[in-house]
């Protein structure tokens, strides 16, 4: 597994991490433990050393999960959650207060079984509290060695900017796929501007560019995307020419939809670090498979100028959760 840096922090990491959420929250009824953690260490052992977790995830139980999975090798890990929810929990609202922020730190710490965590990210911009506080509380952490880097998730660019001006921002996680682009128009431009890594998050856009969903295909009454617009079954089937280009340019690569997509983001930037996130021993070797295809400037034109003919139905986020994104 080759290695990369996010942005100019120092923080070497696999060049795919791993997105741990699915394992206990958000797409269906959580995995069994035990599965949990074998995934996680198969994850590891195929040379994964960046996993992604969070309060929210569960809530509580993602982290968990996590600390007991990687506590044998947790030298040998960078290990990222987030905070930013009221109980963690994101129905309830955003909560970055400084005295939230460090209690939910000390637990995190607790669930992970860990004395410090690599990357503290803050889950939402809280329009509630300023973010020049959010960044100041981190860097008291980081002062303390509870935490090594601060991280913000879908941010918007002048956030970015004022909380970086208080302590450098390690890495940005936001969506990022080749059907979410809006990233490009000012977010990639910023972060490499002032040297902060890129962390996608959905880089296979919720399993759809596995190739692996169409508009038959039925969600458990749990799963998030039945409340995703560009989930519902009209737009599902309006996407399939999308799905279909990457099925031919995967054909071409002796490749699968989902190594192009990862192979794709890998090629946009050096600093820029995917975390697909899977509960299958089989998708986990997949996605790490498209580290070792290489994506010519050639290819990347094909795909770009094939891209611009097919506009993506349907919005990312429902109305609700589109108010917590881009503050």
């Amino acid at each position: 597994m080759k290695k990369r840096f996010l942005g100019k922090s120092g923080l070497e990491v696999s060049s795919l991490g791993l997105g741990c959420m699915g394992l206990s929250f958000g797409y269906g009824p959580a995995t069994e433990k035990q599965d949990g953690i074998k995934l996680i260490r198969a994850a590891f052992e195929q040379g994964v050393t960046f996993f992604d977790t969070a309060e929210a995830y569960g809530p509580l139980d993602n982290e968990e999960l996590l600390g007991e999975a990687l506590e044998p090798f947790r030298s040998q890990v960078v290990i990222a959650t987030k905070f930013g929810f009221k109980d963690g929990r994101p129905t309830l609202g955003a909560d970055s207060r400084p005295e939230r922020i460090r209690e939910v730190t000390e637990a995190a710490l607790k669930r992970l079984r860990t004395d410090h965590i690599d990357l503290l990210y803050q889950h939402r911009v809280d329009p509630s509290v300023p973010i020049e506080d959010v960044a100041g509380a981190v860097k008291d952490l980081i002062a303390a060695g509870k935490v090594k880097h601060f991280g913000l998730s879908e941010a918007g660019v002048q956030s970015i900017r004022r909380a970086h001006a208080v302590h450098p921002v390690t890495a940005l996680q936001s969506e990022y796929s080749l059907w979410w682009r809006e990233p490009e128009n000012e977010i990639l431009p910023t972060l490499e501007e002032l040297g902060i890594g890129f962390v996608p998050f959905s880089p296979l856009g919720k399993g759809f560019l596995t190739g692996a969903i169409d508009e038959n295909t039925n969600f458990d009454k749990s799963d998030f995307r039945n409340t995703v617009p560009r989930f519902s079954e009209e737009n599902r089937k309006a996407n399939q020419g999308l799905i279909e280009l990457l099925g031919n340019i995967a054909t071409e690569k002796a490749a699968t939809p989902a190594q192009i997509a990862l192979s794709w983001l890998l090629a946009q930037k050096p600093w820029i670090v995917p975390i697909p996130g899977t509960t299958k021993l089989n998708r986990l070797k997949e996605n790490l498979g498209a580290t070792g295809i290489d994506l010519s400037d050639q290819d990347i034109k094909k795909i770009n100028e094939a891209l611009s003919n097919i506009q993506v139905q349907g919005n990312r986020y429902s109305e609700q959760a589109q108010k917590m994104v881009n503050r």
